[in-house]
């Protein structure tokens, strides 16, 4: 069993700072990718970031300069720095990872994708 779990978010005024954290655990043989979405009310599931194994990350322009992705605990872990926050950034926020589970296959284990349960950032004053 695998699962993602996020904690850090809440309510926080325009300008504000807050930071989400998600760990991953269960029967992982490597975790690839590691990333943050959001869906606003009525709107579809964006990405914000993501980063890879070797650090690689990519942002949505909308928080570039603003939000910040890193990884670490042997890299099961991923965090999302969220600066200058704007009442637009008021979302559902989700984590993802791109896996491999641990069937004691080594590398040829297979790769499953996983959502965590989400966690309600609001940006409201």
């Amino acid at each position: 069993q695998v699962q993602l779990v996020e904690s850090g978010g809440g309510l926080v005024q325009p300008g504000g700072s807050l930071n989400l954290s998600c760990v991953a655990s269960g029967s992982i043989f490597s975790i690839d990718n590691l990333g943050w979405y959001r869906q606003a009310p009525e709107k579809q599931r964006e990405l914000v970031a993501t980063i890879t194994s070797s650090g690689s990350t990519n942002y949505a322009d909308s928080v570039k300069g603003r939000f910040t992705i890193s990884r670490d605990n042997g890299q099961s872990t991923v965090i999302l720095q969220m600066h200058n926050l704007k009442p637009e950034d008021t979302a559902v926020y989700y984590c993802k990872a791109v896996l491999q589970k641990d069937y004691g296959l080594g590398s040829r284990n297979p790769r499953f994708q996983y959502w965590g349960q989400g966690t309600q950032v609001t940006v409201s004053s």
